[in-house]
This record gives structure tokens, sequence and C-alpha cells, in this order.
């Protein structure tokens, strides 16, 4: 397999476009980003300034051709991976590498189901909190793209993917059990955001708080049997992982969640809660915890 020369954004959020401008900083790729109308009208009146650094990115639009990107990442919100996956068709070919970064355990599996699993790389974000305001994204830098393959499948797309983010400077870390590792952050991201969006504390905060913890405890416990359920080894430890991610956040951070209910913007709760309440059903297990704190934020 050739190496990865073209790279394809989609999403230039918070994360999507710090990576994007660590991508466009390096000269031995072609990056593009996908954009609507509406964005690129947006974008080309109010670029991006990241790390007080103002970009102007190259933007192709859905109906566009001619561009073949080795590399496609997505960086959405959940709500637009739909759409995101309509706009990728005329950006695929035979080897294309798909990798999602967004939250939850889905949008693999929804990607997977229109372009096959042989594109998609599973991978999730780990690392300090991104802000937005606005145009303007900063962060510290400090983030891990953690990614594999499920049963150690696709060793070649894997050896690419890494020399291409040793190339650019990309922290990254291969996951021999990739669903795992995937299920031990959609658990921290439950217990943690969830509970950010409605009681407003920082991760400092929450770490201080004996009733905090109480809560993230049982809210483990039943993301921890629904796991098993689906089959994903070494559930029992997402509580003691929960609390080892947490402590490594910045004290007076803040989770996206929260800066969405605080910018008036709906939060992902359906890749959350609402997810373990599903495969709850499924099993027949109860999930009372998730049920409430995810009806809860759905109100706010």
């Amino acid at each position: 397999m050739k190496e990865i020369k073209n790279i394809l954004i989609c999403g230039l959020g918070a994360i999507g476009g710090y990576y994007a401008g660590k991508i466009f900083a390096n000269e031995n790729y072609c990056l593009k980003v996908l954009v609507t109308q509406d964005r690129l009208n947006k974008y080309k009146n109010e670029p991006r300034v990241i790390n007080e650094i103002e970009y102007d990115f190259d933007y192709i639009l859905p109906d566009d051709v001619g561009f073949l990107p080795d590399l496609i990442i997505i960086s959405t919100k959940s709500s637009g991976l739909n759409d995101v996956i309509i706009n990728i068709k005329n950006f695929i070919k035979d080897d294309t590498i798909i990798l999602s970064l967004l939250n939850g355990i889905s949008s693999e599996n929804q990607i997977a189901e229109i372009y096959g699993k042989d594109k998609v790389l599973y991978s999730f974000l780990l690392g300090h909190t991104f802000f937005r305001r606005g145009k303007y994204i900063d962060h510290d830098g400090n983030a891990k793209i953690y990614f594999g393959y499920p049963n150690g499948e696709n060793r070649e797309k894997i050896r690419v993917l890494r020399h291409c983010f040793n190339t650019i400077g990309l922290e990254y870390v291969i996951c021999e059990d990739i669903l795992n590792s995937m299920w031990n952050k959609f658990c921290f991201n439950c217990c943690v955001n969830q509970i950010s969006a409605l009681t407003r504390m920082t991760f400092g905060e929450m770490l201080q708080s004996e009733k905090c913890i109480n809560i993230i405890k049982k809210i483990c416990a039943e993301i921890s049997a629904v796991a098993r359920a689906e089959g994903i080894a070494n559930s029992e430890y997402f509580y003691e992982n929960t609390l080892k991610s947490l402590k490594l956040m910045l004290s007076d951070g803040k989770t996206s969640m929260l800066q969405d209910i605080e910018a008036g913007i709906k939060p992902e709760i359906d890749i959350f809660g609402k997810t373990v309440v599903a495969l709850g059903g499924k099993y027949g297990i109860s999930t009372p915890y998730n049920k409430i704190i995810s009806d809860i934020i759905d109100l706010i």
C-alpha cells in the first residue's frame, strides 16, 4: 500500500480545526477541507484562527471531483455524521482510510455500512479539552489519537497511518484491543460529560466531590454490564480507568458537553446515555442512572 499524501478533513470545529492546522503546516501533505457552500462562505469571511494563527485552508465541496484522498478524517459532531457519509461519496477510492474522531461507539459501524469495513479504521481522541469561541480555537497540544483494527486486521493500513502521523508530528497510540479502548473512552464520556452538563462542574470539582464519584461508580456499573453483554473484555475495570482518566484532565477544564450547554448547542446525548439505555433494553439490563441523567439533559 502506498504512503498517505492526500488528506481530507470533514468538520472544522475545535478538533477538526486543530488537526487541520497541524496537517496544513506540513509541506509533505496535500490537505483539503470538505464543506458545504454555506460553510465555505462563512470560512472565507471568517477564517479559522488556531492557537493565534489564521488559516486559509483549501476548501472543497461535496460535488467536486478529481481529488481522491488517501485518508479521510471525520471530526464533526455526531449530528453531522449522516450528512458527511453522503458528502464523501465522490472522494472514496479502493484503498482510502476513513478515520472517525467522533465520540461514542457507533460511528465506525455507520460508515462501514456504506463504504465497507475494510476502509474504516477504529479510533478515538483522548487529551485535554479543546476550546472554541467562534472562529478561535485553542489547545495546549496534549491530545492523542488512539487507533487500531479489531482482531489485529489491516496491519498495512496501520503502518501507513503511523508513518503519516510520525511525519506530521501527531501524537498517537496503536491499540491492540481497540474495541475495549473505545468502550473505556465511551464510559468516561457517559460519566464525566453527562454529569458536567447537569452540575456545571469542572474536572477538578468532580474529583473533589464524593457524591459525584459515587454517581460515576453507578453509571460505570451499568455500562460494564452492557459491555459484557456486547462481548467487550475487561469491562470490570471501567470505573478504575474512568477515575484515572479524570485525574489526567486539567482541573479547571470543562467537558465538550458542558461547553455545548453553555453555548446553547444541543449536546450529544444520543451517543452517550441513550445508547447505554438502548443496549440495556436489548439485553434486558437495567440502566436507571443513564436513563435519568440523559432524560434530564434532554429536558435542559
